[in-house]
This record gives C-alpha cells, structure tokens and sequence, in this order.
C-alpha cells in the first residue's frame, strides 16, 4: 500500500468503547460517517482494545453504517496477551508473536471487525523472544490468503525493525510522538523510516492527556506554559500546533487522533492544510524542551 491510500490523519478507536466514550452502536455509525466526511478514512484498532470488546462493536457500528469497505482502511494489532473477561483464560499479562497465534488472531479480528481483510497488521509490540522466521511465516500464510493486505510494528526500536526486516517487509512502525515524546527525532527511528520507506504513525499526539489534563507537577506546567506562549504568537490552538508539528516533518507522520469527539478530529484535518517554517518548527520543539538547539 503506497502512503497515499492510507489518510493523512488516522482515527484511533481505543476509547471509542468501554475504555472511554462507550459509543453505543448507532454513535459510532454516525462518527465513523462523520470521519468519512472529513476525509479521515483510516481507522485504527488492536485487538485488546476495549478488554478485547471494541472490535466487533465497531464492526458492528461499521456494518450499520452501510458505507463500502473499499472506502475505508483498517488497521489492527496483535501480540499482547492480556486477560479480560473475554480471554479468562489468559492468566499473565505477556506478548505472543507464535505463527499459530498471529493467525488466530488475525481470523478472530476479521470475524469482529465484519470484514474479509485487514489493510495493515501490526505487531502490538516487541517480544524480548520473537522470532523474526515465525512472524515470517504467519505474515506469509495471512497475506496468500488474502486475509491481511499488509504489515508493520507498533513500539519497536530501529534495531528491532531491522530485525523483523530481515524476514519479513516492515511497512509501518506506529511509535509515540508528541512534543512531550521526542526520543523518535533523536534516536535514529525516524531517519531509518524514511530511509528504508517506513510509514511513521504517531500514536498520543497529544501526550496521553499532558497537554490538557489537570497537573500540579511544575515541570509540566512551565512545559505548557511555554507552548501555550508559542501557540499564542502566531494564533494557533494548542492541539492544532502539536499536529502542525508532527505534520511538517519530512518523514510524513500520519498522527493517530484518540479521541471520539468530530470536532477534535476536524482540528487534526484542519492542521493538515496549513504549513508552517521551519524555524517555527524549531520554536515549538525548542518550547517542547525548554531551550534552544545547539
């Protein structure tokens, strides 16, 4: 898949359920509609999402919706083992990357996502025990069969996609990035994606709730207050100004927007038609960090 089918900014689904708006059936149609209408026609998954319950109420929602598959792309995760009423049987919270596991997974999506191929399956994240040859396999086997279009990581260090690179093509590392996340612009993962073609997609944009939520902590207020002062040069809204800044990079970011509110996915899209310098750029990193670059 070139980087043009997927769209500029992703819809994230993870608090689309229980784990946030719990979206009843009907809301999630309409928002999935909605997004469709701003040209957000990526949706983001994993399969724990919702203690392993969002999937198929999105599937659901999706197949209410009535909208055609090919207009949409859906992305899924798996590889964490973690225990939900759903997986009582999962008793320790570990990673599995076995063949027979990603498959599994991968048929147990398809049937909750309503769906008969999954665009990108990401690893959730890495195993201190993966085998690159497995995972080889697994990919091999879901992509004759039509059942995925096509993969990546999720979390992974350069090494480690190097590592899965030498068995099986990588085509997307979805990583944290945000101005409170900037070890990616630093640490060579960024470089080696657009080296190597890999699509970036920065999951908590927005800092997991830093750049909003209530904090006494005065590291984080003086980090705010200073990309509140940016943002208020040249009369951007604080979020706008975090997209603005992960959408200027040249290794095309595509941000992953978590909420379930339109009108803070519309700010994303909105930021993707504005283009700002670079030394604006570096005004909000150097606002990120707390001083200018050497």
């Amino acid at each position: 898949m070139s980087k043009s089918n997927y769209s500029r900014i992703i819809a994230g689904v993870m608090k689309w359920g229980v784990w946030g708006a719990q979206l009843n059936t009907t809301a999630m149609a309409s928002l999935i509609e909605d997004c469709l209408a701003l040209g957000v026609t990526t949706f983001d998954h994993a399969d724990i999402y919702g203690g392993h319950t969002t999937e198929a109420e999105w599937g659901n929602a999706f197949q209410k919706s009535g909208l055609a598959r090919e207009n949409v792309q859906i992305i899924t995760k798996c590889g964490i083992m973690m225990q939900s009423d759903q997986r009582p049987s999962i008793k320790a919270k570990h990673y599995d990357t076995s063949k027979g596991h990603i498959i599994n997974s991968v048929d147990t999506s398809l049937n909750n996502l309503k769906t008969d191929y999954i665009d990108l399956l990401l690893i959730h994240r890495p195993s201190p025990i993966m085998n690159p040859n497995e995972i080889m396999k697994a990919i091999d086997i879901l992509k004759t069969s039509g059942k995925i279009r096509h993969f990546g990581v999720s979390n992974f260090s350069t090494d480690q996609v190097k590592l899965i690179n030498s068995s099986v093509d990588v085509e997307c590392n979805q990583i944290e990035v945000s101005p409170f996340e900037l070890s990616s612009f630093q640490d060579g993962t960024l470089d080696h994606c657009m080296l190597e073609g890999i699509i970036p997609m920065a999951w908590s944009p927005m800092g997991g709730g830093k750049l909003f939520a209530p904090t006494a902590n005065p590291v984080l207020l003086n980090q705010r207050e200073r990309l509140s002062n940016v943002a208020k040069k040249y009369d951007w809204e604080l979020d706008q100004m975090v997209y603005l800044f992960l959408l200027h990079h040249p290794a095309d970011i595509r941000p992953i927007v978590g909420s379930s509110k339109i009108e803070r996915i519309k700010t994303a899209v909105d930021s993707s038609h504005t283009i700002i310098s670079d030394a604006q750029w570096f005004e909000i990193l150097s606002a990120a960090t707390g001083s200018d670059v050497a």
